[in-house]
């Protein structure tokens, strides 16, 4: 396994980390795996080097920390592993349950180091960012619970740059914990964040980790999984012709090799320099042995034109813009211009 830095901190990382939205309880969606399925993943995961893991407590409603911490605590050693959870989805019907108040990332710390059995998390990220909480209360907040030593480091996930940059300015303006870690889409099918914020980051010293890299399973070629049948986010976010094309192209490149299309896919991620680290959500060993073939995996100006032949620009894919987003390709015309 390949280990770097989180960015300009002393974190060191493998470049693989353990995505586990996928484990937790059937009760939240169909395609999850509870904590006997899990195992064996975690096992093959720390068997091979890698020492990262992603949570949220918005997985499986709390159920994922539990069972995913539950494995940790019986076959890896605390001080051996980078732990992040992450804070904002709503947690129940309670107004404040959710978001990034200062009231809810206090309970929410608590309640995911209970639910961890935990005395720390190594990174605790904001899921998103909110719009109806002051900036100030936020970083202060996550300032405070690094101070109280809850969390080792604060992280960042699924914003825009200009988001970023009044995180970054508040953070700097009161002398509080900066950011390590900025957690973002970016895959064959999208690549709008290689515009702004990953060269932002790389200019502010923060680390970049990558989830989606096979486009929610679309770059697998595999249409007809249990979760692309029932993750209405997959044909939100991915049902144009563009990604189809590039899927195709994912798969030739794949056929060329003799290798399995989601290994090109998550090479294609792991060979950008900016690139710390790339999360991994598999459902079997098998799985998880192809983004480990992905480290080593270097693709050839040939085989990168043709996986990027096909992309055209899009709008921004982030969870909270489902249903709003505007499409690829043209829309109809309405009313009497049509």
């Amino acid at each position: 396994m390949q280990y770097v830095r989180l960015g300009q901190s002393g974190l060191k990382v493998s470049r693989l980390c353990l995505g586990t939205m996928n484990m937790g309880s059937k009760e939240w969606k169909p395609w999850i795996f509870d904590e006997k399925e899990s195992e064996p993943i975690i096992r093959h995961a720390l068997d091979n080097g890698v020492n990262f893991i992603d949570l949220a407590d918005f997985y499986s409603t709390g159920a994922g920390e539990e069972v995913v911490c539950n494995v940790l605590r019986r076959i890896g050693r605390r001080d051996e592993m980078v732990i992040t959870t992450k804070v904002g989805y709503a947690m129940s019907d309670d107004i404040n349950a959710q978001g990034h108040s200062r009231k809810h990332i206090f309970d929410a710390i608590d309640a995911s180091l209970t639910r961890m059995g935990m005395d720390y998390v190594d990174i605790y990220m904001l899921h998103y960012f909110d719009t109806e909480t002051p900036v100030e209360e936020t970083m202060g907040a996550l300032n405070d619970i690094v101070l109280a030593g809850k969390a080792r480091y604060i992280g960042i996930s699924t914003m825009t740059t200009g988001q970023l940059a009044k995180i970054l300015m508040v953070c700097d303006k009161n002398g509080w914990q900066r950011p390590i870690n900025m957690q973002l889409q970016l895959n064959c099918a999208y690549r709008e964040e290689e515009r702004e914020m990953i060269p932002f980051c790389m200019d502010q010293g923060i680390g970049v980790s990558v989830f989606s890299p096979l486009a929610r399973g679309i770059l697998t070629n595999d249409l007809q999984s249990n979760r692309n049948q029932t993750d209405f986010f997959t044909a939100e976010m991915y049902n144009d012709q563009a990604s189809k094309d590039i899927s195709h192209s994912v798969a030739k490149v794949a056929d060329a090799r003799g290798v399995l299309p989601a290994q090109i896919a998550q090479a294609w991620v792991l060979n950008k320099p900016e690139i710390s680290s790339m999360l991994v959500g598999a459902d079997t060993k098998e799985q998880f042995d192809s983004a480990l073939a992905a480290v080593e995996t270097k693709l050839t100006e040939e085989e990168l034109y043709e996986l990027e032949r096909n992309y055209t620009p899009c709008d921004l894919i982030n969870d909270y813009t489902a249903g709003k987003r505007i499409p690829r390709s043209a829309r109809p015309a309405k009313g009497r211009f049509a």
